[in-house]
């Protein structure tokens, strides 16, 4: 029964906790190393454990914050926007880690694609309620250059593969850990009996 309570608070207590609310101080590699043994016991169909993650801490940081600049600047050279281009920049130096979510496709293609996206989204998410519990904030974004087929090499990504965003993680400042919101459950669920 405990244990029921302590899972019921774990993903209920989940929250986004956004670069703004990060203290500056750096988690603990050891529990970014649990986030992501936590991650590989996702549920997945026929075993094709489909997610991949690049993890940037340090100077690493630094690298990513480079490429992504850079990026977007050799693409949008007609329709330059320097603050884009500075958010770009700015983001990862924001964070304690930053892990590159991507989807890697089987050879074979023998499930459809959506079901390796689930997959991967699961995992994230036994990250997201690892790192929850150990009240280390963070949050996933599909901005910066998720969407840039060409970035997909720099994550080690192949042609049929996805890069579905990154997860921002940092320790958050005291009293920055936000009040859930939600609808009631009823509202979303239909239930067919007999």
């Amino acid at each position: 029964m405990e244990f029921t309570k302590a899972v019921n608070e774990m993903i209920r207590t989940r929250r986004s906790i956004y670069t703004n609310m990060f203290s500056g101080e750096v988690v603990d590699d050891n529990i970014i190393d649990e986030m992501l043994e936590n991650a590989n016991w996702a549920p997945t169909h026929k075993l094709t454990e489909p997610w991949r993650f690049v993890v940037f801490t340090g100077k690493g940081l630094k690298k990513l914050s480079e490429f992504q600049g850079e990026l977007y600047k050799a693409r949008n050279q007609d329709h330059f926007k320097e603050d884009v281009y500075n958010k770009f920049k700015s983001k990862p130096l924001e964070c304690s880690h930053v892990i590159a979510i991507g989807m890697h496709r089987d050879e074979e293609h023998s499930l459809p694609e959506v079901e390796e996206v689930c997959a991967t989204a699961c995992a994230v998410q036994n990250m997201w309620l690892t790192a929850s519990a150990h009240r280390i904030g963070c949050y996933w974004s599909t901005g910066g250059v998720t969407f840039y087929e060409e970035a997909k090499p720099f994550f080690g990504l192949g042609e049929e593969d996805l890069l579905l965003g990154f997860l921002y993680i940092g320790v958050p400042k005291t009293g920055a850990w936000p009040q859930g919101r939600r609808k009631p459950a009823e509202d979303k669920v239909k239930w067919v009996k007999g």
